[in-house]
């Protein structure tokens, strides 16, 4: 077995017992240093002896092979843990793998929505049908309060304080959030909350939900992403939507009406905004104003 081979073989018992790490993650941070490996064995050189400049030599090669930046972010990602495992085990003294710089990765632009085309997909709903009012109530607070997905199937009634104009949101890490609802979306609920959840049979442990489908339980994302996909093929709509398409659009339209960035930041809950001093700075009575002022469905509104 070569030194290679050995270290490898180390490194991914080291990620499976020390780190916990999926199977999927392991293969993949594997093939990492398999590249590593490919390129450094041809010219004789160990995993110990590389240096940084045979590092960056690494990357050019990646470079030229005509992989994307995304790619090879990943694969210098799996060498910078490879070296970590190394300087962990003491088989080196210095980590060369820590000036390495990750390539500047181009982002896509989000699918954005008009303020006609969500009109247009909720029109399209068949309000004949049982889920109607439910399907409406949902898609009106997922675009009018900026929700993920997660956050609107995982809504609560104990969540909705409609006296004070709120719905209170549990984000990522469980973090909490206040976000300013219309009356348009107090409305929508309310119907379907009064002709169609009060009449369903609904399952213990469900009580406190929202928006339930037809066996009273929690809908799932895919419920929610085919709803959408199947409003978007009513219509006729090319684009290449789903339910965080309309959060992208809440955003979208609140900045171009004029409201403040970091008010639209703190109403999605976004990481970089939820600091202590942001939350004690950001008054929540302004950020209700803000979306009722701004957001094109609640004018004329509250």
């Amino acid at each position: 077995m070569s030194s290679w081979e050995r270290y490898i073989k180390h490194f991914i018992s080291f990620l499976k017992i020390e780190k916990g790490l999926s199977e999927n993650s392991i293969f993949a941070y594997q093939n990492d240093v398999i590249k590593l490996k490919d390129y450094a064995s041809p010219k004789n050189i160990e995993p110990t002896q590389l240096t940084f400049n045979n590092l960056k030599e690494f990357i050019t090669v990646l470079y030229d092979l005509g992989l994307s930046a995304r790619s090879q972010a990943r694969i210098i990602s799996g060498v910078k843990q490879f070296f970590g495992f190394l300087l962990l085990e003491d088989e080196i003294q210095d980590d060369p793998s820590e000036l390495l710089e990750m390539p500047r990765l181009g982002k896509k632009l989000p699918e954005v929505l008009s303020v006609e085309e969500i009109d247009a997909l909720i029109a399209a709903i068949d309000m004949s049908k049982n889920e109607s009012h439910r399907n409406k109530a949902m898609l009106e607070t997922l675009y009018s309060c900026g929700l993920r997905v997660s956050e609107l199937i995982n809504l609560r009634f104990s969540d909705l304080y409609f006296e004070e104009g709120f719905i209170r949101v549990i984000g990522k890490g469980n973090k909490e959030r206040l976000v300013p609802v219309s009356e348009n979306v107090e409305h929508e609920i309310s119907i379907y909350n009064d002709f169609v959840r009060k009449h369903q049979v609904i399952k213990p442990g469900f009580e406190n939900i929202v928006f339930l489908n037809r066996r009273g339980e929690q809908l799932t994302r895919i419920m929610i992403f085919t709803i959408i996909k199947n409003l978007a093929t009513t219509i006729g709509l090319k684009k290449n939507i789903s339910p965080h398409t309309f959060r992208h659009s809440f955003a979208t339209h609140m900045i171009e009406g004029g409201a403040n960035l970091r008010a639209i930041q703190e109403m999605l809950g976004h990481e970089s905004i939820t600091t202590t001093e942001i939350y004690t700075h950001l008054d929540q009575r302004y950020l209700k104003e803000a979306i009722i002022s701004f957001h094109p469905r609640n004018l004329g509104g509250r």
